[in-house]
């Protein structure tokens, strides 16, 4: 179920934009990395490009540990993967400086929902997924993450680091508190729809190999 659900989000992501992300394509094609890794087109057609990547990391990943007898091999795996690999090129494009990085101080907007109206359903759904596979996927690997006031707390506290780094690196972005409320619903909803599959603190014990069976002679 979680291959299909994750097959059938990709396409659907591919299929809306599939043109931007063609724009970038030419350029990555041709070995000019400038437009490839430093645009938001050019990230997320490599991240599509460099799925079979960490798939092979979660193939690798669930046979040693079944073989280390761990039960749970393969959820365990997809979870860790799926939240370095969900969220890093998220993050990469929040970071990418502005034209006037370094020149232009920084700015922050304190005022809640002041910018809401003003980032349209791109900006609003690009901040709804730069924490989703986090909070997809860390109720899955860790118990004492599986619930959702800590999802809550750890979208906004990874949100408000990131829009700290904004400010203090002099991005040319604005640190909002917007952003950290968008950025944490969407972890929140990206949790919610994996409740099925989160971790309980029953089975906190199934992440270490299952001791071998000594039998011992008989009296």
């Amino acid at each position: 179920m979680l291959v299909g659900l994750a097959i059938l989000g990709l396409a659907g992501a591919m299929f809306t934009v599939r043109r931007p992300l063609m724009m970038s394509a030419p350029a990555c094609m041709a070995g000019r990395w400038h437009g490839c890794f430093d645009t938001e087109n050019g990230v997320l057609l490599m991240m599509l490009v460099g799925l079979p990547l960490p798939a092979l990391v979660v193939c690798a990943l669930t046979l040693r540990r079944r073989a280390a007898g761990v039960t749970s091999a393969w959820r365990m795996s997809l979870a860790e993967v799926g939240m370095v690999y969900g969220t890093v090129p998220f993050v990469w494009i929040t970071l990418m400086p502005g034209p006037g990085a370094g020149i232009v101080p920084g700015r922050v907007n304190l005022i809640p929902l002041r910018d809401l109206v003003t980032m349209g359903p791109v900006g609003i759904g690009g901040n709804l997924l730069i924490f989703a596979a986090l909070g997809f996927f860390a109720p899955m690997r860790f118990a004492a993450l599986a619930s959702v006031p800590r999802i809550l707390m750890l979208g906004a506290g990874c949100s408000a680091l990131v829009e700290t780094a904004q400010y203090v690196l002099r991005l040319d972005r604005v640190s909002s508190v917007d952003d950290v409320l968008v950025n944490a619903a969407g972890a929140v909803l990206a949790a919610l729809a994996s409740r099925h599959w989160w971790r309980t603190a029953a089975e906190v014990p199934s992440d270490q190999p299952r001791p071998a069976l000594v039998s011992t002679p008989a009296d």
